[in-house]
């Protein structure tokens, strides 16, 4: 029961230190999602277990578009073990500026909040992993670097414990 409850209180402590989005919000150049994605974006990424161990590279090809309000972003992928997948983004500015978003392996709906050049995403996926589909965790911090490459962390967890991180790095199209 002690190490559970040390385990409990260690994580949330890890949590208080977090930077907010609002930490990013004089950070240049700012991020407008529907700007930097329209048209053509390449991306390269990795998943690594909580170890570091790269378990999966992949590639993407992210094809965005405005259909009335929403920004659709159609991602295909390309992994490494020669497997393919495909997911369409559907996201929506909110009035109070923070961004909704849903896709058909998301588990409700993904939050967004954008501030100068960070977005920080927060959504629950269905990952299929060997025959078995599990709900994880994501918290997504976004950055734009310039007007065409973006670097994205994702931290992927179950019950609050972290399983990996993903790391891609988006490249605009001319």
């Amino acid at each position: 029961m002690k190490k559970w409850l040390l385990a409990l209180s260690l994580a949330v402590l890890a949590g208080c230190g977090a930077p907010g989005v609002q930490d990013y919000r004089d950070a240049q150049p700012a991020l407008d999602l529907p700007q930097y994605f329209l048209g053509t974006t390449d991306a390269w990424g990795m998943f690594q277990k909580r170890n570091g161990e790269v378990v999966k590279r992949f590639k993407v090809v992210i094809e965005g578009r405005m259909e009335g309000e929403q920004l659709v972003l159609d991602e295909r992928f390309a992994y490494s073990d020669g497997s393919t997948d495909r997911r369409v983004w559907r996201l929506q500015r909110q009035a109070d500026g923070q961004w909704r978003g849903s896709a058909a392996d998301v588990i409700g709906s993904a939050r967004g909040e954008l501030a100068g050049n960070a977005l920080n995403w927060r959504y629950s996926l269905l990952l299929p992993v060997d025959g078995t589909t599990y709900e994880v965790d994501f918290d997504d911090w976004m950055f734009l670097i310039d007007e065409q490459v973006m670097v994205n962390r994702a931290r992927m967890s179950k019950f609050g414990f972290e399983l990996g991180q993903v790391t891609l790095f988006f490249r605009k199209r001319d």
